[in-house]
């Protein structure tokens, strides 16, 4: 009887419902949680889950407010003050609705609305010979409040897919609105090397422009070249010497258009490539932690209104009826 490889289980762990994708040949197991931002909460390799998450319990990521594993952040990431602009129009934030607005340390909505969010569905979950999947959905243009903050019509597919030893996630967008609607969404996933402390990992980073931000972290529209020939940014980073929570653009991609960056220490490695719809990147490993995110983006932070002030040339957009799909991709080795 032929071994069989790739599974695809639905479960529920302390009243939460998880779906688990497993790779047996290549000893990896993504753990999804739908009805909390359809994050992924685990990716264990060799039982080694390369996901940085604080807790046991996935219950506990309904409320907690720092975000860990892999969140979706939509319709906007990042910080974006004051409202947007969109098709000439200024719209402003609604922040007493009951799906609320995220605030950052000094009151600035950030990361959208999604990343816990409890109305994504599951509409299709299996595994053949080649892969296991799950794909979920948000119909955005039912809930009132979500639609409150950001009145565009429209609806997410979100496909986890893991095949030989690589995780993908990709997202469709689809714009059911009689309006152009602007991309500015992105993921922020936690990476961690188990048994790595950070400070003896190196990190690259494909770009050639680091994003220039005010005092509160919100990007300005100006960028500066990022010099590969000094110490202080060469090919590989020391994670001990250097830390970040920066954006870049302009990134270096290879014949396939994917942009490769990649944290390793201990022979561990973890690469995360970004599809070429995602032009941003930020990457954050703060102090006192032993982790780095590296965020695929499609935009950078306050993207929307720096394009309405002419100092973004770069914002997508999904034409009306339209739709919008990228991927970025997670493959471990040397674990």
């Amino acid at each position: 009887m032929p071994q069989i490889n790739y599974t695809a289980r639905q479960s529920e762990d302390r009243g939460v419902a998880i779906v688990r994708l497993t790779d047996t040949a290549g000893g990896i197991e993504v753990a999804i949680a739908p009805s909390i931002g359809n994050r992924a909460i685990e990716m264990l390799v060799r039982r080694q889950n390369i996901l940085y998450v604080p807790f046991d319990d996935p219950a506990r990521l309904k409320a907690e407010r720092h975000l860990n594993g892999i969140p979706f952040l939509a319709p906007w990431a990042n910080r974006m003050p004051e409202g947007f602009w969109a098709n000439g129009k200024k719209y402003a934030f609604h922040s007493g609705s009951s799906t609320s607005i995220r605030p950052d340390q000094n009151g600035i909505p950030i990361h959208g609305m999604l990343t816990a969010s409890p109305f994504w569905e599951v509409v299709d979950c299996g595994a053949n010979d080649t892969s296991a999947h799950l794909t979920s959905r948000l119909e955005f243009w039912k809930y009132p409040d979500l639609m409150a903050n950001w009145p565009f019509a429209h609806e997410y597919e979100m496909t986890y897919r893991l095949a030989e030893g690589t995780l993908e996630v990709s997202v469709t967008v689809t714009n059911r609105s009689a309006d152009p609607m602007p991309v500015a969404l992105g993921f922020h996933p936690y990476f961690q090397l188990p048994g790595v402390p950070i400070a003896e990992a190196f990190a690259h980073i494909p770009a050639r422009l680091r994003v220039e931000t005010d005092s509160r972290l919100v990007a300005t529209g100006e960028t500066r070249p990022v010099d590969f020939s000094c110490r202080d940014f060469a090919d590989r980073v020391s994670l001990r010497d250097h830390r970040f929570d920066d954006g870049f653009t302009d990134l270096v991609r290879d014949s396939g258009g994917r942009a490769v960056f990649y944290v390793e220490g201990r022979g561990k490695k973890i690469e995360v490539s970004f599809g070429p719809k995602y032009r941003v990147a930020i990457v954050y490993a703060p102090p006192g932690h032993d982790y780095i995110c590296f965020e695929p983006m499609s935009a950078i932070t306050n993207g929307i209104n720096l394009a309405h002030e002419g100092k973004y040339g770069e914002l997508q957009a999904v034409p009306a009826g339209g739709q919008w799909r990228e991927s970025f991709w997670v493959q471990p080795t040397g674990f």
